[in-house]
């Protein structure tokens, strides 16, 4: 087989990721052919992520045409993927990842003045902003990167939080007022990396996407996963993690915040063994330092 069936959401930053994999992997001599696909997320495009509650609405429609035979590889922003892997799937490629960062486009944080508006759809950006800037206006966002893009300046917003990846894969870099700093802005799961699911019997699929993986990401991507596994949250609950791997050794940031931002936790764990470290980190703020006792995370547990 030198033919691969690509699934995807439909939206543009999904169908321009998505084609990059197709570029990448015809250096290989592998042609593909891209399946676009309406999520339940796209769908309810009105409607907040902690409203829609589970985990996966950017998710489930691909991987379900890969599992029904429809398509061969499911490809996702890694930061919509569940926390678990679906029975009969496997996360068997992370490509070299972008940028996992935040940033702030129509102004910088220091730009914006007191009580100003900020649009986004995320808890976790919404907490984190209140956590250093109780006084904005945190207000919610949704659509595609276009959307999110015209809304920074205009009369009732000041700016929007998006992703740095997002902003490089769609050529938009200079839109940026600020790269907000991971040590106190933690990125979400996966933020930056693509992720690819085949199914787990499909030897073929999984031989062709393996020149595209990249180790450290892979590793990466499964430290940050254990950690989101092991609190049980989805997008609904502002939470963070981030890893970066030098070597054999994982150094995983993560946070745990209050929906309000009133009150967070944070710490850095280092280790070898990504799994266990993803999950432990969890633990220590969850259980230890009091991370679970916050407002907003009683129901995850």
């Amino acid at each position: 087989m030198s033919e691969l069936r690509l699934a995807t959401r439909r939206s543009p930053l999904a169908l321009v990721q998505a084609s990059s994999v197709q570029r990448r992997l015809s250096e290989f001599g592998v042609t593909c052919v891209l399946v676009p696909l309406e999520t339940r997320g796209d769908h309810h495009a009105q409607v907040s992520l902690d409203q829609l509650g589970a985990q996966g609405v950017f998710a489930v429609e691909v991987q379900l045409a890969v599992l029904n035979g429809d398509a061969d590889v499911a490809i996702h922003s890694a930061k919509d993927l569940p926390s678990t892997t679906p029975d009969g799937l496997s996360l068997t490629c992370v490509p070299e990842r972008l940028d996992a960062a935040d940033v702030l486009i129509g102004r910088s944080l220091a730009g914006l003045g007191p009580g100003a508006t900020v649009a986004t759809g995320s808890p976790r950006r919404r907490a984190l902003l209140l956590e250093r800037r109780p006084d904005l206006r945190v207000v919610g966002l949704r659509g595609n990167m276009a959307t999110r893009f015209a809304a920074a300046g205009q009369s009732d917003v000041d700016a929007v939080v998006v992703a740095a990846a997002a902003l490089e894969r769609l050529g938009e870099d200079d839109l940026a007022a600020e790269r907000l700093d991971t040590e106190w802005f933690v990125p979400q799961v996966g933020q930056g990396a693509l992720a690819l699911e085949v199914r787990d019997d499909d030897d073929a699929s999984i031989q062709l996407l393996s020149p595209l993986n990249q180790p450290d990401a892979m590793t990466a991507l499964v430290a940050e996963r254990a950690f989101l596994s092991e609190l049980g949250a989805g997008c609904s609950v502002p939470c963070g993690a981030y890893a970066r791997v030098s070597g054999k050794e994982v150094a995983l940031s993560g946070v745990m915040l209050s929906v309000d931002g009133a009150r967070s936790v944070r710490a850095v764990f280092h280790g070898d063994e990504p799994r266990e470290l993803g999950r432990s980190l969890a633990r220590h703020l969850r259980d230890e330092r009091g991370g679970g006792d916050f407002a907003g995370w009683q129901r995850t547990l």
